[in-house]
């Protein structure tokens, strides 16, 4: 079960985190995966990774706030099966203390990014007469977040993307989900709280994993592990869905 034999994936922001933990799980099940990050020496570390355990992968720089760089990305990949728009940027604010750049900032990366990739794969998804999208959204597209304005603004985005994108080409084949994470531990994370509260770290960490109802924070591999099913054969009848994976987070509070 589960096998992506065959298939190439194309993985945005998977240098680190989930996007990473997605990379070498696709390419384990059998898939081709372009790595796609905008560090490029990240991204060919988790290249490294994959073909010493025997896979098939190929690193790309790729800035995904930018058209031209997504088509330069995309370029040599001849055939797209699975697209995960997984990059995306985070930022802590009020409607109050969010500026216009900060806003422009998330907009472009979030809401344009997303759609510079998707764009770029959709042709060659209705040629091939079909394919899988999966988004990378949050619980912020499904609850209010203290402090998340613009980037649940963004999430929420994504969120009607996936439906949309849906819904019109439900008919070519072409099946579109996402997935509602809560707080994941990632590198991001760490670094956050290292900047942010230094000194503070394991006491701030504890805070964070127990505002989720199941007490801890995701692992980038268990979000992993839903991908791997949504953007599997065994998902052919799942599409214009969105996942919590969130530990209880929305409907347990």
């Amino acid at each position: 079960m589960f096998s992506l034999t065959h298939k190439t994936a194309v993985i945005t922001g998977a240098g680190s985190g989930i996007g990473k933990a997605i990379a070498v799980l696709f390419a384990k099940q059998g898939a081709h995966v372009e790595v796609l990050d905008l560090n490029l020496d990240q991204a060919t570390q988790v290249v490294s990774e994959i073909t010493a355990a025997g896979g098939s992968a190929r690193a790309v720089a790729c800035d995904i706030s930018k058209t031209e760089s997504v088509t330069a990305a995309l370029s040599g990949v001849r055939r797209v099966d699975i697209l995960v728009n997984n990059a995306g940027i985070a930022h802590i604010g009020t409607a109050a203390t969010t500026s216009d750049e900060d806003l422009d900032r998330l907009y472009n990366v979030n809401v344009k990014g997303l759609h510079h990739c998707t764009h770029s794969v959709l042709a060659g998804m209705v040629e091939q007469g079909g394919g899988v999208i999966l988004n990378m959204c949050s619980i912020a597209a499904m609850m209010g977040l203290a402090e998340r304005y613009a980037y649940s603004m963004t999430k929420g985005a994504v969120l009607m993307m996936t439906y949309s994108i849906a819904k019109d080409f439900i008919a070519q084949g072409i099946r579109c989900n996402c997935i509602c994470p809560a707080r994941v531990h990632t590198p991001f994370v760490d670094g956050y709280l290292a900047k942010t509260y230094p000194g503070q770290e394991a006491e701030m960490f504890a805070k964070l994993s127990a505002a989720q109802p199941i007490g801890r924070m995701a692992k980038p591999d268990e979000i992993a592990a839903l991908a791997l099913y949504l953007c599997s054969d065994e998902a052919s009848f799942v599409t214009g869905s969105a996942y919590p994976i969130d530990g209880g987070a929305v409907n347990l509070r």
